[in-house]
């Protein structure tokens, strides 16, 4: 009915009328019912915005009078709510008549809508309540005589400066307090405050926009902010918004922070208002959704943020989780304004911003007991903070360099009408396919890969003491299964270190393992055939390649699935169980063959120690999808290889292609030559004499050309076009020259890691990392970590001989030390203190040699009789041991 009766008055249909944003969602007084928002009461302020919006609502030709209709609106709502003050008043419609039924505020609003369409009786209020109002409505006058200022209902940096001036004279800064703490504990005045345009003058209550009646047009349409939304409530705030347009005088804003903050008195005004703010703002975004109906209420945690003191202990305890907790309740369009605006503020605003948010997590999770029933997950203040960090992450990839082109299509695979069996079990939700992109992220259009040099290091963004406390296990049923209800710190993987985020992914692989034995199982007792519950690889030493290609083959075509078991390899002729080890020496074995220059796969770099695609290769596709797959199965069953690639190959695994910046680490030399073309200050065409035909050699190293463009050899290369021909050189160096190759050798390793999260998690340089290990040798931290069995322990001769035995080896020593204890010369991800490594006793003083359990990454070490005997027969087991003494 009172949308009816608005639309009649208005001259506006009600399906026009209802439909404004209802697609998205509805304006705020129409959810719920007339004027009521979820077990919000209707007030006077929110009144006013109903008002407003309604007169902004009308045609063009009703809104000549909307000063009038608004004026007239609000004496009928204050004569139902307040009367007229004439206590002999005869006005069945006016509180103060002695036959008025009194209304509440939600029938006084429509009935106040009512009563104006039917031009009812008006009572003439007592002119001192007119006169009160009068003030009400004029502009915040500092200079005025009230020494209270209680007519100031905004702030400007004039309005702050006489404040100031009137206090200094007076030597008495109560009146500057009053005042901060009143403004600064109101929404309305915040977001009227410190404005680009000083706000034209508007009751306390109006908080959807200052009123604008005499305003030329023209000027409204330029005007930012809650007006022009409301002058065109059927557009999409990206088309009336600037993305990084606000209506903050941010430099007017800094300035008069700079004043306020040298005061001590102030400080405990702006902690005190602080706190009475955050609780009414987080029922406005979460019930009201006020910034769908004033995307000016940005304004006040732009004006918030822009405190330099927020990290000071004053803040930390309540005031400013509070507000994290209410700026988290920001749409993901809000959240994308602010990261574009901190963008454009640069790295020293971006790196307080960091800094606030990281201290309010430090100080919460050290001020804070967690364990398994107490979980990091469920601290509001944390879980707040970090999705406030957020916004300061992105905000430093786009304010860094950023290549948001140069992006692999991927293929989609076409769904599937049918069940498959994890649905049919009700598992869908977890093993469903890798995670949605982050809602900021699509927003912003923007994701971390794209970022070629953020402003903040990604290292500046991890929290430690977070890390420490995360239980990862159930962090990862968040992540999988509860993501709508429980907060997940993978959702927000940046503040997590490589190593817990490999915790995660190491949950998600085992479980993809478990699920696909106890299919196996199940197809099994289905079909009575034998289960098969691994990937086994039964191979031959000396035809490695040619068994491991075949049966991996076969398994990929046959069924895919199965590269999602546990992987589980057997030599031929060969006695041992594998529990890790064999595997790690299968892979070993495999990419030796592989990288092998003598086959031409991949051609090797004596600069740069690293291998690239051979463009000229003449193995077939399959042996580069082999290559894939056991990069993808390294990672699945957490193992370390031995590979070098530069950091690009993990990029374009990760969905970009090569860019010219990209050849700096694999092709440093044609880089440096292609650098000083675009750095040339003479004359390009005339003194290099380049076309955009280019010469490389083939597999017998025999030169070759090719045309980068149809007829290169006829396009002289000038100043003009000299970037199009870098970025098309490194285009085909890169990506075209190798992209038979490159796409088989990703199609391997997708086939293990595409629903993996491990694409959502991990930025290549961490990639890299989970595949290599670290190529830092801590054996400090070993000799820390390592646990001793069979009569051994740290402080027996043996051990200690051992151990300055080991610290006096070489790099090369130590890398064949690792190698015959773990099967690898790489250290975990996390560096030597996260291998768990095992020196066992085996027997008394002898003639034989150390030997290892590579699975468990166990060292039997006889107990010899001398330090020169133990450095003898170490370094011939190290040395002499491939193949041999691993089991």
């Amino acid at each position: 009915m009172l949308v009816m009766k608005i639309g009649t008055e208005f001259g506006i249909n009600t399906p026009q009328l209802t439909s404004w944003r209802i697609k998205k969602r509805p304006p705020p007084f129409l959810k719920g019912g007339i004027f009521m928002v979820k077990c919000l009461i209707v007030t006077e302020s929110f009144f006013q915005r109903t008002v407003h919006w309604v007169c902004r609502s009308a045609p063009e030709s009703s809104r000549m009078n909307r000063a009038a209709a608004k004026h007239l609106i609000e004496r009928y709502f204050q004569q139902l709510t307040d009367g007229c003050g004439n206590g002999d008043c005869t006005n069945e419609c006016c509180a103060s008549c002695r036959d008025f039924r009194p209304l509440d505020k939600n029938l006084a609003a429509a009935k106040a809508l009512e009563l104006f369409k039917i031009n009812a009786k008006l009572c003439n209020p007592q002119p001192s309540n007119e006169d009160d109002r009068d003030d009400r409505m004029s502009d915040p006058d500092p200079s005025g005589t009230k020494e209270d200022f209680s007519d100031v209902h905004y702030l400007t940096e004039n309005t702050v400066c006489a404040i100031l001036s009137f206090c200094e004279e007076q030597g008495d800064y109560s009146a500057l307090i009053r005042v901060v703490g009143r403004i600064f504990s109101s929404s309305e005045a915040l977001t009227q405050s410190f404005r680009k345009d000083e706000p034209i003058a508007a009751e306390p209550g109006d908080s959807a926009a200052p009123t604008d009646e005499d305003e030329p047009e023209e000027q409204r349409s330029e005007t930012t902010g809650p007006s022009s939304a409301a002058a065109a409530p059927d557009e999409g705030l990206e088309e009336m918004l600037d993305p990084c347009e606000v209506t903050v005088d941010v430099a007017s804003l800094r300035r008069v922070y700079d004043r306020l903050l040298s005061l001590d008195q102030v400080e405990s005004a702006l902690v005190n208002a602080l706190v009475y703010l955050t609780p009414n703002m987080e029922l406005d975004l979460e019930y009201l959704d006020v910034y769908e109906t004033s995307p000016d209420y940005l304004n006040i945690f732009i004006v918030v943020l822009e405190n330099g003191n927020l990290h000071s202990p004053e803040y930390l305890e309540t005031a400013l989780p509070q507000f994290c907790k209410a700026m988290s309740k920001l749409p993901v369009a809000a959240l994308a304004r602010l990261a574009r605006l901190w963008s454009r503020y640069g790295l020293a605003h971006i790196r307080r911003m960091t800094e606030t948010f990281q201290q309010l997590i430090t100080f919460t999770v050290v001020s804070n007991d967690y364990d398994g029933e107490n979980l990091v997950n469920d601290d509001g203040a944390v879980v707040a903070a970090t999705q406030c960090l957020k916004v300061a992450f992105y905000a430093s990839i786009l304010g860094g360099d950023v290549d948001v082109g140069h992006n692999d299509d991927e293929e989609e695979d076409a769904e599937s009408d049918e069940l498959t069996l994890h649905e049919l079990l009700g598992e869908e939700r977890l093993y469903k396919k890798g995670p949605p992109a982050d809602p900021l992220e699509r927003e912003l259009g923007v994701r971390p890969v794209d970022s070629i040099r953020p402003l903040i290091p990604y290292e500046d963004f991890v929290n430690e003491s977070l890390n420490d406390v995360v239980e990862m296990d159930k962090d990862f049923t968040f992540f999988k299964v509860n993501a709508e209800t429980k907060f997940s710190f993978q959702s927000c993987p940046f503040v997590l270190s490589v190593v817990t985020k490999n915790q995660g992914l190491y949950y998600d692989n085992r479980i993809r393992m478990y699920s696909e034995r106890r299919l196996t199982a199940l197809y099994s007792m289905v079909q009575g055939q034998q289960p098969n519950p691994y990937l086994k690889l039964k191979v031959r030493r000396d035809h490695i390649i040619d068994d491991a290609l075949v049966r991996l083959e076969m398994i990929s075509m046959e069924n895919p699935s199965d590269l999602k078991k546990q992987l589980f390899v057997e030599f031929e002729g060969e006695q041992g169980v594998d529990e890790g080890g064999v595997s790690k020496e299968f892979f070993q074995l495999v990419l030796e063959e592989i990288f092998n220059p003598d086959i031409g796969m991949f051609s090797y770099d004596d600069d740069t120690k690293l291998f690239w695609f051979n463009s000229s290769s003449l193995e077939n596709e399959a042996q580069y999808t082999l290559v894939g797959l056991v990069l993808g199965l390294a990672i699945y069953n957490n193992c370390i290889l031995d590979v070098h690639f530069p950091m690009v190959v993990y990029r374009k695994l990760m969905g970009k292609k090569g860019t010219y910046l990209d050849l700096s680490d694999c092709h440093p030399s044609l880089f440096q030559s292609l650098k000083k073309l675009l750095e040339y200050d003479g004359n390009v065409e005339e003194d290099m004499m380049l076309t955009y035909q280019i010469s490389h050699t083939d597999l017998f190293g025999n030169p070759m050309l090719h045309d980068l463009k149809e007829e290169g050899d006829q396009i002289p290369v000038t100043a003009d076009n000299r970037q199009e021909f870098v970025d098309t050189y490194a285009d085909y160096i890169l990506n075209k020259s190798v992209e038979r190759q490159f796409k088989a050798f990703r199609k391997g390793f997708l086939m293990v890691t595409k629903e993996s999260p491990l694409k959502y998690l991990f930025r290549p340089e961490e990639v890299e990392m989970l595949i290599c290990g670290s190529r830092k040798l801590d054996f400090e931290a070993l000799e820390k970590t390592t646990e001793y069995d069979g009569g051994y322990s740290k402080d027996s001769q043996i051990v200690k001989d051992f151990w300055e035995t080991i610290h006096s080896f070489g790099e090369e020593q130590k890398r064949l030390f690792l190698q015959f204890t773990t099967g690898t010369d790489r250290a975990p991800v996390g560096g030597l203190g996260k291998l768990k490594m095992i020196i066992a006793k085996n027997g008394s003083d002898t003639d034989r040699l150390p030997t290892s359990h590579t699975c468990f990454n166990a060292l039997l070490l006889p107990e010899y009789s001398s330090k020169d005997k133990l450095r003898e027969r170490l370094l011939k087991a190290i040395t002499y041991a491939k193949g041999f003494g691993m089991l």
